[in-house]
């Protein structure tokens, strides 16, 4: 059989394949944003069920043998193609020793955990998700303890599953450096920093006026509305089912309506992302291969870099005044952006602000790599989390809520959470080689994200499924990760936004 059949009939099977990974998507998507409590659970069996399935025709004879020989010889497939089937390889490698049970198990055991997170969470109390949270660790282990290949611990080989190449070793590196220029800011905005003010940030704002002023955000940042929807969730996430169908979600509180902004310009650029991969990705099963990091730098450059910033919040007030009235009508474009930049270490990731956020990722990251490698136990994760958050951010952690319950994250993934920090530097980076091409500032002061949109489209979103970590920001900047165009980007923005000497 040629090639070029073997393609066609190998990609027929992956068309029969995503449309169940997509029917479970949905499911998930409905479980986490409108399912009824008591639905939840059913939710999750029914989604296990369904991904019982897919484990099915991922081990079938037909789909192993005609991925293995193009595997084996790419000859006649297109490039795109030959990265298809080099990323599905990889994935089956991974899962190909997991016996049916022990995927079924893992499903249930993380759909069941979210049930879990989400009545802990509310309880504010930790113990109703331990037990849940250990099966979810241990299912893991015994997944990666059944791979062919392994890295030097179970939380190296996670990372390696995000972050292409990704070590302990690195991320130790990468942290410790943020660590040496952060914290030091941190304390002299703390200690000489000019004052802000901040009174008018809990003035309540209605939740429809918060929604339709979503919608607006969304379409400003170049979302087709045709394809796109917004719903809410308790742990704001974007999802999507196809470049036709964009899920953001987002997360009202009426009395901090900066959280909703900046949360709705994190997710709409995931979805930007999703919804302009190359069309050729989508035909060929190449989509969404990115790594995690690859995606949150967009996210994270839309919602701080030109969300944040001085042009954008300028930009952005009048409208909010036109939305809530009189409730701003006192506060300056310069007042709205020192406010939504204050750097004050605070309990809660989401809401953080640029400067200290990398160290919310930093307290993860440390957990994750000491309980997924077993050097501490599920028990002793409350208390360590509190630990660390008054060594590094001087802070008491009241209750599980605000402290290791916050993130649905651990739910079932673990060796996520750097990315977010990766990104941001990958952002910073990508911000300095724009800038050498067009006023990106000047274009965010008139509102017109277009031509950013349109770079990165051709420059970012368009290589990133096709390329390793080092290949993708080479390609876009000249070179490999480089963390002090980051840190030089947060001292010059905070140092001069405290009024530092």
């Amino acid at each position: 059989m040629t090639n070029d059949k073997k393609i066609k009939r190998f990609f027929a099977l992956l068309d029969e394949i995503e449309a169940y990974a997509r029917c479970v998507g949905k499911m998930q998507f409905d479980m986490e944003c409108c399912a009824p409590e008591e639905g939840v659970a059913q939710a999750g069996d029914d989604m296990a069920v369904i991904g019982r399935q897919i484990y099915k025709l991922t081990h079938a004879k037909r789909y192993v043998t005609l991925l293995t020989e193009l595997h084996e010889n790419g000859e006649g497939l297109t490039p795109v193609q030959r990265q298809a089937v080099a990323h599905l390889y990889d994935a089956y490698a991974r899962e190909k020793n997991i016996p049916a049970k022990l995927a079924y198990e893992m499903d249930l055991a993380g759909n069941r955990a979210y049930g879990d997170w989400l009545r802990a969470k509310k309880a504010k109390d930790f113990s109703l998700f331990r037990d849940s949270f250990a099966a979810v660790i241990d299912n893991t282990r015994k997944a990666v303890a059944l791979r062919d290949v392994q890295k030097a611990t179970i939380y190296d080989t996670l990372l390696d599953d995000y972050e292409k190449d990704g070590s302990i070793a690195q991320l130790d590196a990468f942290f410790a450096a943020l660590k040496a220029r952060i914290l030091p800011l941190v304390k002299r905005i703390a200690a000489r920093g000019k004052p802000i003010r901040t009174d008018f940030m809990s003035r309540p704002v209605a939740i429809p006026k918060q929604e339709e002023f979503s919608r607006y955000l969304l379409e400003l940042e170049g979302l087709r509305k045709t394809a796109t929807v917004l719903m809410t969730t308790e742990h704001p996430f974007t999802d999507h089912y196809g470049a036709h169908d964009i899920r953001v979600t987002t997360h009202y509180y009426e009395d901090n309506f900066i959280s909703n902004i900046f949360s709705t310009m994190h997710e709409g650029g995931h979805a930007l992302f999703m919804q302009n991969e190359p069309a050729e990705h989508y035909e060929n099963h190449a989509a969404d291969n990115m790594t995690s990091a690859m995606h949150e730098c967009i996210s994270r450059f839309y919602e701080n870099i030109i969300g944040r910033s001085e042009a954008f919040v300028s930009f952005l007030l009048p409208k909010l005044r036109e939305l809530t009235g009189d409730t701003f009508a006192d506060v300056t474009a310069r007042e709205l952006y020192e406010a939504v930049n204050a750097a004050q270490p605070g309990l809660i990731r989401m809401e953080a602000d640029e400067l200290t956020y990398c160290i919310h990722i930093m307290i993860r990251y440390e957990l994750e790599k000491a309980f997924v490698n077993g050097e501490i136990t599920v028990d002793g994760i409350p208390a360590l989390w509190n630990a660390k958050y008054k060594e590094y951010l001087g802070l008491d952690v009241p209750d599980d809520e605000q402290g290791c319950l916050q993130d649905v994250h651990w739910t079932g993934s673990y060796g996520y959470f750097p990315s977010y920090a990766l990104g941001n530097a990958y952002g910073a980076q990508i911000l300095r080689t724009m800038e050498k091409e067009f006023d990106v500032f000047g274009d965010v002061a008139k509102g017109d994200l277009s031509r950013i949109g349109a770079w990165l489209t051709g420059r970012v979103f368009s290589v990133a499924s096709l390329k390793t970590p080092d290949e993708w920001i080479r390609a876009i900047t000249g070179e490999g990760l480089n963390v002090d165009y980051y840190l030089d980007y947060l001292e010059n923005k905070f140092t001069a936004l405290y009024a530092l000497k």
